[in-house]
């Protein structure tokens, strides 16, 4: 009887007798070819970048005008730039700047559009109204554009180019996190939820978040790459970091004017941007798997 009972129950609860739990989302991803790739290549990266702001083998921003353009030695394995300084090292203590401006950059917008697309989705009348009013006048303009202007308006550095990108791809963010609430909001369990008398905060926190945030996890680490591009080329512009800080994009942009001669000063730093934005763009495959996975498992 207890048997007969309890499997209209367990079936009500979404749950398939007889099947193990579906795997986490480190499981999958350490099973997934990719994924695994990705998520090792970029933790990788990460604790390189960590360390690199502490110790590296020469002083990355210490210049040696006597040893300009040296050749790869066992003393600088890929040589030094046009000031003498030590490519490695430079290249290596780069990465906290260029990797962590992304990320700062991935972060922020995220937390504006989370804010902003929730409120709008979920409160709807004049909130939405403005939120959007807003956002469709910044996405008037392109988010470069948008950020050139701001860069030059506020004077070049690396802190300002990461505020203007947060404010120039916040809008388009907005906008896809308020269509998904709006898409979450009409699910059986918040419209129960609401009929309940849940307020707002419980809503969003323990019902509409858990349906977005793989989504978001998906957009944020395809854009990841795509975003260490655009610091990396604002910087090569003269729009990001300034000297003597080291940075991939900068490096870039020392290094063309000796590339004939040491092209090593433009190889190191773009493959590490190529690389970085590589191990991004195959973890975002892997979690756009997992979300089809996660989706279609519930059928």
């Amino acid at each position: 009887m207890g048997v007969a009972t309890a499997e209209p129950v367990v079936a009500a609860a979404g749950i398939r007798p007889g099947l193990k739990p579906r795997m986490s989302t480190v499981e999958h991803l350490l099973r997934h070819p990719s994924g695994r790739v990705g998520l090792f290549g970029l933790l990788l990266i990460l604790v390189l970048a960590v360390v690199g702001i502490f110790a590296t083998p020469h002083d990355p921003n210490a210049a040696n005008v006597v040893n300009k353009l040296a050749l790869p030695s066992w003393e600088h394995p890929f040589g030094t730039d046009y000031l003498g300084r030590d490519l490695l090292s430079r290249s290596w203590n780069a990465a906290h700047l260029s990797l962590g401006s992304a990320l700062i950059v991935v972060v922020g917008v995220l937390g504006v559009s989370l804010l902003l697309g929730t409120l709008a989705g979920l409160l709807g009348g004049v909130v939405d109204a403005a939120i959007m009013r807003v956002a469709d006048v910044l996405l008037g303009l392109p988010s470069l554009i948008l950020a050139l202007a701001l860069v030059g308006l506020l004077g070049p550095s690396l802190q300002t180019l990461v505020a203007a990108m947060v404010i120039a791809q916040a809008p388009w963010y907005t906008r896809v996190l308020r269509a998904m609430v709006l898409r979450e909001s009409t699910k059986p369990y918040v419209l129960v939820a609401r009929v309940h008398g849940a307020g707002v905060a419980s809503v969003i926190w323990r019902h509409v978040l858990p349906g977005v945030l793989g989504q978001l996890a998906v957009l944020a680490s395809l854009d990841l790459g795509s975003v260490l591009l655009s610091v990396a080329g604002l910087s090569f512009l003269g729009m990001g970091a300034q000297p003597p800080d080291a940075e991939w994009g900068m490096m870039l942009s020392d290094g063309r004017m000796t590339f004939a001669e040491r092209p090593l000063a433009m190889i190191l730093p773009g493959s590490c941007i190529f690389a970085t934005v590589m191990m991004a763009n195959l973890l975002g495959d892997a979690l756009r798997d997992l979300l089809d996975v996660s989706a279609g498992g519930s059928k």
